[in-house]
């Protein structure tokens, strides 16, 4: 039996390295914020049909909002994982069993391909446990070190020094939509709890328990909205994608 997908959003952060008051979800880009921007992506696919929003407790903005799909809220918690949680808990309620599928997107990635979006899908249908959108790493990496003042001739105290070129063949960058089997994410996300672990995706709650994630090949244009100076290359996505 095909499984139900489930679309979810976690937009219950306050974007701390954006720089801004504004919490990042509610930046505008084109007259429409992340979030709005995020959630029509997600109608472009022909598997979502709704999108459950996890919002901070405090927020006063997403309800003033209107989307392109019908939306429904969950409380969002202090982690990313107990945002995502909440989430799962809201989606059992409206009837989820657990082979179906949980779609997670960031709000801050409003230029997602609708195709990238259906191929993370129909590729975590196939799956176990689930599939995530990443990217091959293409630039050379380099991991650092820091040097104390007194051995650096450089004044800044934080500065960093290469220790080492990184094998990059087997290196991919992240992305979202990350897609799981609902049981599966319930279960990792109860071990992190647990075991108080610290993640930033949640691939990597399954990392911890060697259950193989598949990787999918995601375009380069799904960027992340982590610093104001990436406004102007979103905005210049968007316009393309238009």
């Amino acid at each position: 039996m095909q499984p139900r997908i489930y679309a979810m959003i976690v937009a219950a952060g306050r974007g701390s390295r954006f720089g801004t008051d504004t919490p990042k979800q509610y930046f505008s880009l084109q007259g429409q914020t992340l979030l709005q921007h995020s959630v029509a992506r997600l109608g472009c696919s022909r598997y979502i049909h709704s999108c459950l929003l996890v919002i901070a407790a405090d927020d006063r903005t997403a309800h003033t909002l209107n989307f392109k799909l019908p939306v429904s809220y969950a409380i969002g918690g202090n982690e990313r994982w107990q945002s995502v949680y909440a989430g799962l808990r809201a989606i059992a309620d409206a009837g989820a069993n657990e082979e179906d599928l949980v779609l997670i997107h960031d709000a801050a990635r409003p230029a997602v391909p609708s195709t990238d979006i259906d191929q993370v899908i129909e590729a975590a249908i196939l799956e176990p446990y689930g599939a995530i959108l990443a990217a091959p790493a293409v630039d050379t990496l380099k991991e650092s070190y820091n040097l104390s003042t007194a051995e650096s001739i450089s004044e800044d105290s934080n500065s960093s020094y290469i220790k080492r070129t990184i094998d990059r063949s087997t290196v991919w960058q992240a992305q979202t939509p990350q897609v799981f089997r609902i049981g599966q994410l319930r279960q990792v996300l109860a071990y992190v709890a647990k075991h108080r672990l610290t993640i930033t995706d949640e691939a990597s709650a399954f990392e911890h328990l060697d259950m193989p994630i598949r990787l999918v090949t995601g375009s380069r244009q799904n960027i992340k909205l982590t610093y104001l100076s990436d406004a102007s290359l979103l905005t210049a996505i968007l316009d393309a994608q238009s």
